[in-house]
C-alpha cells in the first residue's frame, strides 16, 4: 500500500486480533496515524502495536 492514507488518523476498536488486527495492519501500511483499542487483552493489543512500530523501520 501506499502513501494514501498519510496525515490521516484513524481509530480500530477490537484491533488486537482477528479483522480488527488486520484492519490496523493494513491501516499502518498505508502510513495512517493509529490508534487500537481492545475490550480484553491490553497486552494482544501492545503485541500488534509493537509488530506494526517494527515493520516501520
Amino acid at each position: 500500500m501506499n502513501n494514501a492514507l498519510g496525515g490521516k488518523v484513524t481509530l480500530v476498536t477490537g484491533g488486537s486480533r482477528g479483522i480488527g488486527k488486520a484492519i490496523a495492519e493494513r491501516l499502518a501500511g498505508g502510513k495512517a496515524d493509529l490508534a487500537i483499542t481492545c475490550r480484553e487483552s491490553r497486552e494482544r493489543a501492545e503485541a500488534v502495536a509493537d509488530g506494526i512500530r517494527a515493520q516501520e523501520r
